[in-house]
């Protein structure tokens, strides 16, 4: 993913991966849609850094807590780039079929994403 392989990404993922995302009344379904929430990560933060704090499972769950860090150099939800340096967490639950990823949990802090390339205290 961060080499921005989606394709290779996505091949890892059932054809119907599910999608659940915090505040939403119903999951998102499909590769594709997978695929477009990352593209618009990438395209805001194109130097997007990855690190795994922890993985564990149990049964068919897997649980990772993730740390992200970037620049904002592109568009990302509607905020224009601001060439700040961001940094921000992600718990995610995937469920496993077989070899695949089949469904996500993710609860990303997108509050305090926001916060650093909106709030002008950021900057």
């Amino acid at each position: 993913m961060q080499r921005g392989d989606l394709d290779a990404c996505a091949e890892q993922l059932t054809e119907n991966f599910i999608i659940n995302l915090p505040g939403l009344p119903e999951p998102l379904h499909g590769r594709e849609v997978w695929k477009f929430g990352v593209q618009a990560m990438r395209d805001g933060f194109p130097d997007l850094r990855i690190t795994i704090e922890d993985i564990f499972g149990a049964d068919d769950r897997v649980a990772v807590r993730l740390h992200f860090s970037g620049t904002h150099t592109g568009s990302f939800q509607d905020v224009p780039a601001t060439q700040r340096q961001v940094a921000f967490s992600s718990i995610d639950i995937y469920r496993v079929e077989g070899d695949k990823l089949a469904e996500e949990w993710v609860s990303p802090d997108m509050m305090g994403l926001m916060r650093q390339i909106s709030d002008p205290a950021h900057s």
